[in-house]
């Protein structure tokens, strides 16, 4: 086990270091000078040579790829080069925003998707069966963006029943979660689908299992053997896909900031886009990026110990 963790660890240093790399050039590949499009035609060649350096690109790119580098080792990812804020204290007060909103939205799709796959794997071809199986369906082809606008029209616009943009009060905790309903509903739509079809797919092959028909042979409860034996198994796929999950939650999570205009990752990375702040996107893409490799290597190690058949295969070879 200890090799196997070394080994992916070591895989996601790698991934990390590539999409260090990505970035620098990115700023390369992406038509217009950042520097001239930030101060604007009048600005003259001096104050032009001032912000380049204070963005690091008057060096080779491997040069500020080895800064970039050098600086997340200390602890830090820049400076701002137009506010002069450290840019580690602009994304440690947007990222907890988007933490919360993306991990809120997992846990409803988690708590919505599952009993979803479960009562349809154990109603199968029954009417409701067939009727979440078109939600399900439906609810996977809905982009995140489609559903908030949807959900903000009814909910805020039409009936006002919840808060439409923003973060709530300062410091008050119901206000601020009335404030993160239509968000996180509209983030979990296409998950809850998603988890409720791949839910009832493993449950039916579980069922299908020599020991499941043994059990049943044997006497056990149909109960007994649905929520503690097969659940149990079927729910491994779901545990694996939970970590990507929670990676491509925190970036559907940038179109919903957007949408309802919350200060997180999303609206941090995109109002930088728009002046061509390069330090903080790059910085900004780089953490959300950490975030996306770490929620998959947790979610690998924890699939790996939930299923003995990996262990065996991993000894076999």
């Amino acid at each position: 086990m200890l090799v196997y963790v070394v080994k992916r660890l070591l895989m996601t240093l790698l991934v990390l270091l590539l999409v260090v790399v990505f970035l620098s050039l990115l700023v390369h590949i992406v038509p217009g000078d950042p520097v001239t499009l930030i101060l604007g035609p009048r600005a003259t060649p001096d104050l032009i040579k001032q912000m380049r350096a204070a963005m690091d690109l008057d060096k080779p790119i491997y040069i500020q790829i080895g800064h970039f580098l050098w600086n997340i080792l200390h602890g830090s990812l820049g400076t701002d080069a137009i506010t002069g804020v450290p840019i580690t204290k602009l994304i440690g007060a947007a990222l907890p925003h988007t933490l919360i909103l993306a991990v809120s939205s997992l846990l409803l799709a988690i708590l919505l998707g599952v009993p979803i796959g479960v009562y349809s794997a154990t109603h199968t071809n029954s009417l409701p069966d067939r009727i979440l199986a078109i939600l399900s369906i439906s609810a996977t082809t809905i982009p995140s963006y489609v559903a908030g606008l949807v959900l903000l029209l009814i909910f805020a616009v039409d009936l006002h029943a919840l808060p439409a943009m923003g973060l709530g009060k300062a410091g008050d905790t119901v206000d601020y979660i009335k404030h993160l309903i239509l968000p996180s509903v509209a983030l979990a739509i296409t998950w809850i689908g998603y988890l409720g079809r791949l839910v009832r797919t493993s449950l039916l092959e579980v069922f299908n299992e020599t020991y499941v028909r043994a059990s049943r042979a044997a006497g056990i409860s149909e109960r007994l053997i649905r929520y503690r034996y097969a659940l149990k198994n079927a729910l491994i796929p779901t545990v694996a896909i939970l970590g990507v999950g929670l990676g491509s939650l925190m970036g559907g999570a940038v179109f919903i900031e957007i949408i309802f205009s919350r200060p997180g990752m999303g609206l941090l990375i995109y109002n930088a886009i728009q002046v061509r702040n390069y330090p903080l996107v790059r910085a900004g893409v780089f953490v959300v990026a950490v975030l996306f490799v770490l929620a998959n290597f947790v979610a690998d190690l924890i699939y790996t110990y939930l299923d003995p058949r990996i262990q065996l295969n991993k000894r076999m070879a």
